[in-house]
Formats: structure tokens, sequence, C-alpha cells
């Protein structure tokens, strides 16, 4: 197998190695950084039955053999084995997350051998225009300052016709309640938010899931 840097030297940098500045609900990155970094060295184990909602959600991308697949938020890298495991040896998978604690447990686990990680601000990706041909951005946009900007730069670096997928292992509806929190009419995620923020932002909704089971918002990037 060729060695990730080798790999992925077609895809990226562009202008620098790494970027930052994702906002949590409109925090600035330290604090993005300072909420989730005492949270990674447990991520997985807290959560240890959603690797097949992460395959699942792979699945949808419809990854060929040598495609190149963005995990955007990767977090710990969940989903990383399975987009390898789609694109194959020849493909190129990157995960992106704007917290170095997420990224060291994603290295303790073994999953800088499968993919590229890059500490990243997933509105500002080091990546060349039109390089990808799918992202998986899972538990992320509504944690996006300007969710716009975020989703228009996954449209700058996906070819035409690039797959996206906006998940999360459980519907909004669920997620909500296990968080004693209510869903509002301007929840970014909502269908009839997302559809024309999408449509704004270079990509058009191809389908829609927000069942208790999972959310799953899958998008084609329009053409030019």
């Amino acid at each position: 197998m060729m060695p990730m840097s080798d790999r992925a030297d077609h895809v990226g940098p562009a202008g620098g190695h790494r970027s930052t500045g994702p906002r949590h609900h409109g925090a600035d990155p330290a604090s993005v950084r300072a909420f989730f970094a005492p949270k990674a060295a447990t991520w997985d184990t807290k959560f240890p039955d959603d690797t097949p909602a992460y395959e699942a959600a792979v699945a949808e991308l419809r990854l060929r053999p040598g495609d190149r697949v963005l995990d955007a938020g990767c977090g710990t890298g969940r989903a990383l084995a399975a987009c390898r495991a789609a694109v194959g040896a020849d493909g190129v998978v990157i995960g992106a997350d704007l917290t170095p604690q997420m990224l060291a447990e994603a290295a303790r686990a073994g999953r800088d051998r499968i993919a590229l990680l890059a500490e990243a601000d997933a509105s500002r990706l080091p990546l060349r225009d039109g390089v990808l041909d799918a992202v998986l951005a899972a538990g992320l946009v509504h944690h996006l300052g300007d969710p716009a900007q975020g989703l228009r730069e996954f449209a700058r670096v996906c070819r035409p016709g690039a797959r996206l997928a906006l998940f999360h292992p459980i519907g909004r509806a669920a997620l909500a309640a296990r968080r004693g929190h209510t869903l509002t009419p301007d929840d970014v995620r909502a269908e009839p938010n997302l559809r024309p923020l999408l449509a704004r932002t270079g990509w058009t909704l191809a389908a829609y899931d927000d069942s208790d089971e999972r959310y799953l918002a899958l998008a084609v990037r329009d053409p030019g």
C-alpha cells in the first residue's frame, strides 16, 4: 500500500498544511477545543454501539475503489475504517477535525494507518478545488457558526456529482430528548431549512431521513 502522504499529494493542501476556526454554536476555536478535548479519551467507549450506523451512512455515499473521501469533523474517526474498506488501497481517506485530542485518540486506535488525519477547520479546508468524490459530516453542520460557509466549502472541494452525507446515529427528536432540549423551527437540519440552504451552496438534496434511528441527509454536488 502506498504511504498516505504519497497517495494524497494530488489532493492538497492548498495554501498551507492546516487551517483553523469552526465554531460550536458560535464559539471561537479555543472554546470548541475546550469543549471536546476532555471528552476525547472516553468518546468511543461512551458510544460503543454506533459503528453499524456509521457503516450504513458510509454505504449511502456509494463509494467506489479509488475514490477520495473526507470525513469532516471526524472526531475519533469511527467512520474511517468503513471509508477505507469502500475506496480500497488506491483511494484516499481524510479525517479532519479541529480538536487535536480527538485526532490523538483516532491515532491511538490505529486509524492513522488507514487515513490521513488533519487538524483542520471544516469551513476552511486545506484542500484543492474539486478533488473529492464524497464528504461525510457526522454531527457537524449544526455546530458550525456559519453552516452556509461550511456547505459552500464542501462544494468547493468536491467534483460535480460528488455526494455529501450529513449524518447522526440518531434522529433530531431522539437526540433532543436525550439532551433535554426542544427542537426549534430554525434548526438548520430540518428539511424545510436544509433543502434551500443546500441549493444556495452548490448542492441538491437527494434524500432525507430523520427517524428515531438516524438522521441522514444526502445531497449531490451541482454541476459547475
